[in-house]
């Protein structure tokens, strides 16, 4: 099956992950709401540099992707004046994974006691949830249903998704069609760009991706 791009409908994912967050002390902080450290100029002005300038602007629900999102556009990228704000969409289910229990514990903690199963690349195996929490497995489907939701509601747009590592882990496994384990193994830097390009249409295609960049840095 051949892909005829020039009749589909193009959206373009720009997937931001939030600036370190100001307290980290080597502890799991998944869902817990911290505001993140926005001091460096010359990470924001190279992403307001090369961040489209008509994007939708999508957010999580967690104030470290609102202080990210406003640094961008302080930095010379046009946006909305305040995030969230008018023309901000939230989606909660774009936020980190949920840890339950596990939050407020330190990597060491978890590698002593989760010794035959801690994950090198991530804090856990993909399908295995925290007490009270949940699994990478569970975040990658309830971030796909935003991202295909989206696909909709946006098509043809240029997005800029600012979201963290474990969702941005998670499109990036579902635009390659990964196993969750193998997903883990991406990074995605505070800060750095994940493109990804969903196809829809065309004359011998339904729906396709494309990669463009993963976990470029700003500059």
């Amino acid at each position: 099956m051949t892909m005829d791009r020039r009749h589909s409908v193009v959206t373009r994912w720009w997937w931001i992950r939030h600036a370190p967050v100001t307290v980290n002390d080597g502890r799991i902080y998944g869902r817990t709401d911290l505001p993140c450290d926005t001091d460096d100029a010359a990470g924001f002005s190279g992403l307001a540099a090369i961040l489209p300038r008509d994007a939708a602007w999508v957010v999580s629900d967690l104030m470290r992707t609102h202080q990210t999102a406003a640094a961008i556009v302080r930095a010379g990228l046009p946006g909305p004046e305040r995030f969230p704000g008018d023309g901000v969409i939230v989606e909660p289910d774009l936020a980190e994974q949920d840890f339950g229990e596990w939050h407020g514990k330190t990597y060491s903690w978890l590698a002593e006691h989760r010794a035959e199963q801690y994950h090198r690349f991530w804090h856990a195996p993909a399908h295995e949830r925290a007490p009270g929490g949940e699994s990478f497995e569970d975040l990658l489907a309830r971030v796909s249903i935003v991202i295909d939701r989206l696909n909709v509601e946006l098509a043809g747009r240029d997005i800029i998704a600012v979201a963290h590592g474990g969702t941005i882990r998670s499109a990036i496994a579902k635009a390659l069609d990964l196993a969750p384990e193998t997903a883990l193994a991406f990074a995605a830097d505070n800060i750095s760009l994940t493109r990804l390009d969903h196809f829809r249409g065309g004359s011998d295609i339904g729906h396709s991706w494309r990669v463009s960049c993963l976990n470029r840095p700003p500059a």
